[in-house]
């Protein structure tokens, strides 16, 4: 095998969180440590915990329509095709305003770990 391959398995797990929301890690390895990869989902009707990041955060709406609210902002609708970005350290969340569920991806730079998360509730 290669060293630049960082093996997968067959389908990361979706994982429930405390940040209200399922998360599938699809990339986040020790061995890239300047990115990391992950695949959200909200259900109808929720909104994910107002929390901060001390890396920076971009969000990639691939389904569903929501609220999203990063620092002292307005919130704000988002749609499947919206790239938002979330400097490090800005409080954020994200509300689940359709009827389907919202998925987006999850970009940090440098690379999330648990560490990074901060419960602004």
């Amino acid at each position: 095998m290669s060293d630049a391959l960082i093996p997968g398995d067959a389908g990361p797990e979706e994982v429930w969180t405390s940040e209200r929301c399922y998360i599938r890690e699809l990339l986040n390895d020790p061995r890239a440590p300047d990115v990391s990869l992950a695949e959200c989902r909200v259900e109808p009707g929720v909104t994910t915990e107002l929390h901060r990041l001390s890396v920076a955060e971009w969000y990639v709406i691939r389904a569903g329509s929501g609220l999203m609210q990063v620092g002292d902002g307005e919130p704000f609708a988002v749609d499947a095709g919206d790239t938002v970005a979330i400097p490090a350290g800005a409080a954020q969340r994200i509300s689940n305003r359709s009827d389907d569920d919202l998925i987006f991806l999850c970009l940090c730079v440098p690379r999330f770990t648990p560490s990074c998360y901060e419960a602004l509730e």
